[in-house]
């Protein structure tokens, strides 16, 4: 979304707020319901509304873990490391998806396809590890069913080494 759009959206969302500091946290969730992150010129646009440093807004978007810098992917995928995962192997998981993706986590591909993230606990701890890809929990994910889940996407595995 070009600037002059950002501005306007985070600019409607302002005036359902009174400009008062206790709505900032609302507002920056407002925002991000409908820009799907939080700009840089939203974010400004947002404490010149609440008259406070646009450092105090980046720092109550980055202290809390609900907020997002970067646009969003096509396909959302988020990584269980409760314990149960944990134990079952979610960091081979969560390697696996950063080597396939070639991004961390909080990040987006650069084709805007896919973002990935890790959650605490999804709540599915018998299918341990969990991956959840775009709202559906997928069990069991190992490297193996990294592949099948980006094949079902259309998006091959990397070539072997070939020497």
């Amino acid at each position: 979304m070009p600037g002059p759009d950002i501005l306007a959206a985070t600019e409607q969302i302002l005036s359902a707020f009174t400009p008062e500091r206790p709505n900032l946290i609302p507002i920056l969730q407002a925002v991000q319901g409908k820009l799907g992150y939080l700009p840089r010129s939203a974010m400004q646009a947002i404490a010149g509304y609440l008259r406070i440093a646009p450092v105090d807004v980046y720092g109550v978007v980055t202290f809390y873990n609900q907020f997002r810098l970067n646009p969003p992917g096509k396909h959302s995928v988020k990584v269980c490391l409760g314990t149960a995962c944990h134990m079952k192997g979610g960091y081979i998981a969560l390697d696996a998806w950063q080597r396939r993706l070639g991004i961390s986590p909080r990040q987006t591909t650069p084709d805007r396809e896919f973002d990935l993230d890790t959650v605490a606990c999804v709540g599915c701890c018998t299918m341990a590890p969990v991956t959840v890809v775009d709202g559906k929990p997928e069990a069991r994910v190992d490297p193996t069913r990294v592949d099948g889940i980006l094949l079902s996407f259309g998006r091959e595995p990397p070539a072997k080494d070939q020497k």
